[in-house]
């Protein structure tokens, strides 16, 4: 019989990870670093990124089952360590796996976990406070141990997250979360150890200024690998389904890797540091041996898209490349305007560069996985939600394949006869009528890169792009309110005058200069051109 390894996909118990025999990337030298280096963490990741199954190894190392860690590096690191393994009480709270959007919910949440621990500790007089409770049962389990005990909150911000479209729900859940978390600064003593994981730092949730012992590793170089999958934890641990892989899709190894990255890799957490791959989406693509959209899937970023709509930020920053401070980036607000924030801790955009001098990251999509998948999910918000003559970019691919751009420019034209017309005041609607136009193009040779090598200038400022696919080159230029020989000049006065760093290269150039009309809010006028 084959033998068939497990992948780890969606499980997130250590112990049951262990004892059935899955696939484990050792990531236990974190726990150790964080247990004999501090006391209280909070570690922000986005979803589907491990921190759950993080969390769980913490568990299972503060109960002291030893025998689950045989043969990983913690193992070693402690092998000296007369006080390593003791059984200390853990309270875990899991705020993963339930859905906080009705009133009520978190209370029988926090209520039935809460329960389990009074009925451990034999706590029979029950206070009417979550507080009260919380501290009672901290408080025995250290009596009745007399250890301290380990405090381990999973997706601490989730109750706060599932509600953000009922304002009302919002402020109830972080108030009853916030009576919860003040505790930990009373129970100091009676605590061994705190870690708290969660997609967002909320900095209106009191913990962080009532807590403030509180370490946040979110940002710390040290910490950056301790969620998600490194190239080099991919070869050594699953070499053999990257070969499956490759061998399944007809690929060389090289090459299998190479595009796995471009899918999958790509997230930083700290300036500079090693690049990791979502482990959800890389562990789906090498069971179902597919190239596909797995982590996005398991979401879909309406409240993201609702959030961009509502700032000032143009669409095509996303892609370009956005500016932020590390205060910027930790300050999550639900009234904050700057969508900045969210995009980068729910795992949108991620650190690409950094400017020391001054303190500022650089952030993009971490991967083709997002941003595709992003961008096709704008497309409903870019064309005011009409699907009948939706976006068919497969269709503009294919045109693009056979050189037929007399059908691409009447795809854009159709395109642009669905916008709606604009509610503006009459001295905006042409910038707004020009930022639609530029959208829609924005829009479709972004989601064009799926197939062809698409080199943005000016970031689409002019609206114009190079593309090339197979043999051919084309260069783009789309103008306002000037004809098409204007934009075909603007093209020859370019550094792509005649196809310049193309036509070296034997490829077919095609110059292709195009007018759109505020008056008719659609192209008027396209030219085709092939350099012979």
């Amino acid at each position: 019989m084959q033998n068939i390894r497990k992948l780890p996909i969606g499980i997130q118990s250590f112990e049951d990870l262990r004892k059935n025999n899955y696939i484990y990337i050792d990531k236990t030298e974190f726990v150790y670093n964080l247990v004999h280096s501090g006391k209280v963490y909070f570690l922000s990741r986005p979803r589907r990124f491990g921190k759950s199954l993080f969390l769980s190894t913490l568990k299972a190392y503060f109960e002291g089952k030893k025998e689950l860690f045989n043969g990983l590096k913690i193992e070693q690191l402690e092998k000296d360590n007369p006080d390593a393994w003791k059984a200390y009480p853990v309270i875990y709270l899991n705020f993963a796996q339930d859905n906080f959007s009705s009133k009520g919910t978190l209370e029988d949440c926090i209520n039935l976990q809460l329960k389990k621990y009074e009925e451990e500790y034999g706590i029979t007089e029950i206070e009417s406070r979550f507080a009260g409770r919380f501290i009672n049962i901290v408080q025995t389990a250290r009596k009745k141990t007399g250890l301290q005990a380990a405090v381990l909150i999973d997706e601490y911000d989730k109750p706060i997250l599932d509600a953000q479209n009922n304002e009302s729900l919002v402020n109830e859940n972080r108030e009853t979360l916030r009576g919860l978390y003040v505790t930990l600064k009373a129970l100091d003593e009676d605590l061994k150890f705190v870690f708290l994981t969660g997609v967002t730092k909320f900095s209106k949730v009191s913990i962080f200024s009532d807590l403030n012992q509180l370490e946040d590793i979110s940002l710390s170089s040290q910490y950056a690998t301790a969620c998600g999958i490194t190239e080099k934890e991919m070869l050594e641990n699953l070499g053999q389904e990257v070969e499956g892989f490759a061998a399944q899709n007809k690929l060389s190894k090289e090459d299998c890797i190479a595009q796995l990255e471009k899918m999958y890799d790509g997230y930083h957490f700290y300036e500079n540091s090693e690049g990791v791959y979502n482990p959800f989406s890389l562990l789906n693509a090498l069971k179902k041996q597919d190239f596909s959209f797995y982590w996005f899937a398991t979401g879909t970023p309406t409240f993201l898209i609702k959030k961009l709509q509502e700032s000032t930020m143009n669409y095509m920053d996303l892609s370009n490349g956005v500016e932020a401070t590390a205060q910027e980036l930790q300050d999550y607000r639900s009234d904050n305007p700057n969508p900045v924030p969210l995009f980068y801790q729910t795992g949108y955009l991620t650190i690409k560069g950094y400017d020391r001098e001054f303190g500022v990251y650089l952030l993009k999509y971490p991967n083709n996985e997002v941003k595709y998948a992003f961008i096709n999910s704008l497309a409903p918000a870019i064309l005011n939600n009409n699907r009948s003559t939706g976006l068919d970019v497969v269709s503009f691919a294919r045109d693009i394949k056979k050189g037929d751009i007399e059908s691409v420019m009447a795809r854009f034209k159709s395109l642009f006869a669905t916008l709606p017309y604009t509610t503006a005041r009459k001295e905006k609607q042409d910038s707004v009528i020009e930022q639609n136009f530029q959208n829609v193009f924005y829009l479709v040779f972004t989601l064009l890169g799926q197939w062809s090598t698409v080199e943005e200038t000016s970031s689409f400022g002019r609206a114009d792009c190079v593309l090339l696919n197979g043999n051919n080159v084309f260069i783009f230029e789309f103008k306002r309110d000037k004809t098409a020989d204007e934009a075909l000049n603007q093209i020859e006065d370019t550094k792509y005058a005649g196809g310049g760093p193309y036509r070296a290269s034997g490829k077919r150039i095609i110059k292709i200069g195009a007018s759109f009309s505020t008056k008719e809010r659609n192209l008027v006028e396209w030219k085709i051109v092939e350099e012979r």
